[in-house]
């Protein structure tokens, strides 16, 4: 098992460093949900089908990241919050090279 460390800043502006797994296939979004850094029912709405932009968070780290897909960019252009940093929790998949990711949690209604 690779474990990476990764810091979320919550809705309410705390931040907590976590571990995250990298062999799980788990996304940014289901990593805030293991942890339950944001109620339940406001994150994730949509299950991860980067349909709801419930997950928008800001990257806030220099990692290098998969482009947008289309979808993902679709659902950004309709959210509110967004900015150049946005990225849907649900579309970044824990990887090994985002050890020391850190994202902060958009506003809820995003």
């Amino acid at each position: 098992m690779s474990d990476i460390r990764v810091t979320i800043i919550d809705r309410r502006g705390v931040r907590h460093q976590v571990d995250a797994p990298t062999d799980m296939n788990m996304n940014v979004m289901e990593l805030v949900r293991v942890y339950e850094l944001a109620p339940e029912g406001t994150i994730g709405v949509c299950g991860g089908m980067a349909m709801c932009a419930s997950c928008q968070c800001y990257v806030l780290s220099n990692h290098s990241l998969p482009g947008l897909s289309d979808e993902e960019e679709a659902m950004l252009s309709e959210a509110f919050y967004v900015k150049d940093n946005s990225r849907l929790g649900c579309q970044l998949r824990l990887a090994a090279d985002f050890d020391g990711l850190e994202v902060e949690l958009a506003p809820e209604g995003s």
